[in-house]
């Protein structure tokens, strides 16, 4: 940044960019935390701690990072299983786990992530996290909400009759001016941003309902949470910045204070991978948005070792997991930031409203943050999109796409990406292994003038040839008519080959030999050459020749002689 120069200009444009996020972002990091299932004020923490952390850190120049929504369908068990302790520590390992991805430069790997897979587990975390907000937007009494999804439906359609009017009327008002007040007042909007504006409203209409019918009030935060001070417990969110604290003196699922131990890290690990891969795959996902909209390019594998110092700093300070923010980034990119001061000036800005604000933003109604949710779930379902992927695509990507969907719903992020890219890979190679092929093209060939003499077949080896289509591939040259003396193979369309490729190619070369038949291997490309000369794989003559060049293999099949004892073994025995 300073080396391109960084003037006033540029420090009021990041400073106005950062307010801008900074708005958006304090009313949604607490209920990102709320929906995650522990107290707001640790979803500011994360703001604040992780966000400015990974903006000084980071490879993408424009990146925001907080909590998401995409984590809530990770957070929220851990929270209900091992309490607001767990939560840290787990987002403490997730840290750890990003780093070592970053430091072993495996950044680009995401990148083969499949669309189906990220398109069915995005839009499934969005359906869960709609249904999670029911219970507020509609004011329903439920009691303690089960852990898995089907159950959490079961319950909520069971509470519907304890739907309260006053939440249905202000949650409905703030979704309302959430999606409207961007199309009405596009001018007022650059200047309000349209979470503010549903929330000053639906906080003033809840609190003169309040004082009008008192009977008729709805929850807010301060209602529903609380924090300890000298003893007593205070309504609302601490007007404190974010304190050290070591993450497992945090209470646990029984409310009081986590035990570190080597058996709480087992039970941990799985969920922390969880955190680690779905924060990976969303930041850089984020940063190639904003290198879309800026004309930049990101570091992948600096933005994950930023990811990751943020995530493990963040719970030290009571913060939650962190990554790239797509909106909150793309908003950021709209309001004009220059560098990565901008996002820094996001979290403190966070840091400076929880510090003078926190008693005001204790009358925010639970009903009009869960609007914002809903919302959420619904920009990140991509509903047209995911519409027309299962229109359009190959029915194998439907399958894969529909599978992680449901999964993600029925059962987890975690069980869904697994199976998702294990399935993905499956069909990935049935299709390799149906354009790689060994075709006969006999002794007359487009690119051979004259024919070869008799006893000269060419076969086209066509594709790659690794573990999921070498043995097909191979498979045509299992019988050999008895009076060929050389085969000829055109490698010249193998770009790749593994271990698999080269075994079942070895067993090729031994079969035809037996049967009395070399083999003349021309056009070899570097890799497979490569592989051929760890393997020990030289030319002789009685055996197998390889030539760099396709001239120099159809010259040398000219002139090869019959091979001496043809007719030992026959052709194709094993």
């Amino acid at each position: 940044m300073l080396r391109i120069g960084y003037g006033l200009a540029d420090l009021r444009a990041d400073l106005l960019a950062g307010v801008v996020v900074g708005i958006i972002a304090l009313p949604l990091s607490m209920a990102l935390a709320i929906a995650s299932g522990v107290p707001p004020q640790h979803g500011l923490y994360t703001a604040i701690v992780a966000g400015a952390t990974i903006a000084l850190l980071g490879g993408s120049r424009f990146q925001v990072s907080g909590p998401t929504a995409a984590f809530v369908v990770v957070l929220s068990p851990i929270a209900a299983e091992h309490g607001v302790g767990g939560l840290l520590v787990a987002s403490m390992l997730a840290g750890v786990i990003l780093v070592g991805l970053g430091a072993a430069r495996l950044g680009s790997l995401i990148q083969f992530v499949p669309h189906p897979v990220t398109t069915g587990f995005t839009a499934g975390i969005a359906v869960v996290i709609a249904t999670l907000q029911l219970k507020d937007f509609l004011g329903l009494e439920t009691g303690p909400m089960p852990a898995h999804y089907l159950e959490r439906v079961v319950t909520l359609a069971r509470a519907i009759p304890t739907a309260r009017l006053p939440d249905v009327a202000i949650g409905s008002l703030a979704l309302a001016i959430l999606v409207l007040w961007p199309r009405l007042f596009p001018r007022l909007a650059k200047a309000v941003p349209g979470p503010l504006a549903a929330l000053v409203i639906a906080t003033a209409l809840a609190e003169a309902l309040r004082a009008l019918a008192p009977d008729l009030g709805v929850a807010t935060i301060a209602s529903r949470f609380s924090f300890e001070r000298d003893g007593v417990h205070v309504p609302g969110i601490p007007n404190l910045p974010p304190m050290f604290a070591l993450p497992w003196t945090f209470p646990g699922a029984d409310g009081r204070p986590l035990a570190l131990s080597l058996d709480l890290v087992r039970e941990l690990v799985p969920a922390a991978f969880a955190i680690a891969m779905l924060g990976a795959i969303e930041s850089l996902l984020s940063s190639v948005i904003a290198d879309g909209m800026t004309g930049t390019r990101h570091d992948p594998d600096t933005e994950l070792l930023a990811q990751g110092a943020g995530n493990l700093l963040a719970p030290f300070f009571g913060g939650i997991a962190a990554t790239g923010a797509i909106a909150r980034t793309a908003t950021n990119i709209r309001a004009g930031a220059r560098s990565p001061m901008a996002s820094v000036f996001h979290a403190a800005f966070v840091l400076a409203a929880v510090m003078v604000l926190a008693p005001l933003l204790g009358h925010l109604p639970m009903t009009a943050l869960a609007a914002m949710l809903l919302l959420v779930a619904w920009n990140m379902s991509e509903l047209p999109h995911f519409v027309h992927v299962v229109r359009v695509a190959p029915r194998s990507d439907v399958v894969v796409l529909l599978v992680c969907f449901g999964l993600t719903v029925v059962f987890d992020m975690v069980i869904a990406v697994t199976v998702g890219i294990l399935l993905a890979a499956l069909l990935f190679m049935r299709r390799m292994a149906d354009i790689s092929q060994v075709t006969l093209v006999g002794r007359e060939h487009a690119a051979i003038s004259p024919p070869l003499p008799a006893g000269v077949l060419v076969y086209d080896i066509g594709g790659p040839l690794f573990f999921g289509a070498a043995q097909k591939a191979m498979s045509a040259l299992d019988t050999v008519e008895a009076h060929v003396s050389t085969v000829l193979l055109d490698v010249r369309d193998v770009p790749i080959m593994d271990a698999t490729g080269l075994v079942n190619l070895e067993s090729t070369i031994d079969r035809l030999r037996r049967g009395g038949a070399r083999v003349v291997l021309g056009g070899l490309q570097p890799q497979p050459a490569e592989v051929l000369a760890r393997a020990g794989i030289e030319s002789d003559e009685d055996r197998v020749v390889v030539c760099e060049r396709f001239d120099d293999a159809v010259a040398l099949a000219r002139l090869l002689p019959p091979l001496r004892g043809k007719g030992e073994a026959p052709a194709g025995g094993a």
